[in-house]
């Protein structure tokens, strides 16, 4: 039976997205946040409360046919609350995977999937230990509350090892090997009730500081065994995890045409940046094929329509007209006060062809900035 009433834990932009992806057809979300100003309620009722408050959680079981969560930091024991008294999808297992950058690696090797090479670290000690395994520069990065940059901090050699320790607040870590990738690649994928899985097209992002700026898809010069390893690392996960829902795979590309292969960054439990463009570029959007698939439904073609470039705004809104002055792009600003660092909106741009597409780009680029 399909649900009419969705619940959401987390009223930010993804929540906003989703409750927009269901309103023609008919169905309503209630979302669960402490923040009075969240910007999904500008398309569904707000509950304002701290995620892990029993009242508010009981709110959702008692009004709602099935909850779900809008991105991975949702603390496991406010979903620990539901189970048992609805259906909360994905699976809270994704949170505590996916919480752990520890717990995430473990589970990529468990299942064969290729990861850059990697040492735990709870000590300073350990840090230097693994510097002279794993050599420099490196990536030490925190198990926990990692994203958009957050939470990582380079180490250029073990002489700076101190103080990288002490700038990522001497919490568990993991420290990466450096991997000298050709481009970073993302897979969004989508589990059914049913355990039947869909895929979006590869698409190929660009990041700085961290922060996620431009995805194109599909991505150009993906070959079948490349997506093949991305489409099985995905599959594996999503079974592994009985998952229902989307959930995006980030790699990193090493090497080149027949050496290309992929590794394995991280996962994230939920619809993703990187599949914004899917809203206008595909047949059904990920946020669309997101609530399909919480509620049981069949899941709608993830085709893609042309090609597409999303790019996020961030910080600070465009100057006045900036944004008009390219028709051809589709804006999303989400409600959100411009602060630096923060995602305030992005924009789609689709054309028929990958011509096209780099030539308003670069007009986009050009105007807006």
């Amino acid at each position: 039976m399909s649900a009419h009433t969705i619940g959401i834990i987390g009223g930010g932009q993804l929540a906003q997205m989703l409750a927009q992806s269901v309103k023609p057809m008919g169905i309503k979300c209630i979302v669960l946040d402490p923040n009075p100003k969240s910007c999904a309620q500008s398309d569904a009722e707000l509950v304002v409360a701290e995620y892990t408050d029993a009242e508010a959680l009981g709110t959702l079981a008692q009004r709602c046919d099935v909850v779900t969560y809008e991105f991975e930091n949702v603390p496991a024991k406010a979903t620990d609350t539901l189970v048992g008294q609805i259906s909360v999808h994905p699976n809270p297992e994704a949170l505590r995977v996916s919480q752990d950058r520890l717990n995430e690696r473990t589970m990529f090797a468990e299942l064969g999937i290729d990861t850059p090479r990697y040492e735990a670290i709870d000590s300073l000690d350990d840090l230097f230990t693994a510097l002279e395994t794993i050599g420099a520069p490196a990536l030490l990065k925190a198990r926990t509350l990692g994203y958009d940059g957050k939470g990582q901090v380079l180490v250029s050699d073990a002489s700076h090892a101190e103080e990288s320790w002490s700038t990522l607040g001497k919490v568990p870590a993991i420290l990466d090997a450096f991997v000298p990738f050709v481009r970073e690649l993302s897979v969004v994928a989508v589990r059914a009730q049913s355990g039947g899985v869909v895929f979006y097209p590869l698409a190929e992002n660009v990041h700085r500081g961290g922060i996620l700026r431009v995805s194109k898809a599909p991505a150009r010069g993906v070959n079948d065994r490349i997506e093949k390893q991305a489409r099985d690392a995905a599959t594996s996960i999503l079974n592994h995890l009985d998952y229902v829902g989307v959930l995006a795979v980030e790699f990193f590309q090493i090497g080149a045409g027949d050496d290309a292969r992929l590794v394995a960054n991280e996962i994230a439990p939920r619809v993703h940046n990187t599949g914004h463009w899917t809203i206008e570029g595909a047949r059904t959007s990920q946020f669309e094929n997101h609530m399909r698939a919480v509620m049981g439904m069949e899941l709608g073609s993830t085709d893609p329509i042309g090609c597409s470039a999303m790019v996020n705004i961030i910080g600070d809104e465009p100057r006045p007209g900036a944004l008009e002055a390219v028709p051809e792009a589709h804006v999303h600003m989400y409600g959100k006060a411009p602060r630096a660092g923060r995602k305030i909106g992005h924009v789609t741009l689709n054309t028929p062809n990958e011509t096209d597409l780099d030539a308003l780009l670069e007009r986009f680029t050009r105007v807006v900035g």
